[in-house]
């Protein structure tokens, strides 16, 4: 019998696409840690986002 996929956290998610975003995800953690693409899809995007808005605040302090 097939085990049955249990569903990730986010706490994993979370891991996977920050270390998507680095570059330092092995090929042994992804198919330790099987994540959904739509959790993929919206942490990432979601992380993208805070990412532009931190940016964003950074270059408003140092220019204002």
């Amino acid at each position: 019998m097939a085990d049955a996929v249990k569903p990730t956290s986010f706490l994993e998610a979370l891991k996977t696409v920050l270390s998507g975003f680095i570059g330092i995800r092995s090929r042994s953690g992804h198919e330790r840690a099987p994540v959904g693409p739509l959790q993929i899809l919206v942490v990432a995007v979601a992380f993208a986002m805070l990412l532009v808005f931190a940016l964003v605040a950074i270059v408003r302090v140092v220019t204002g």
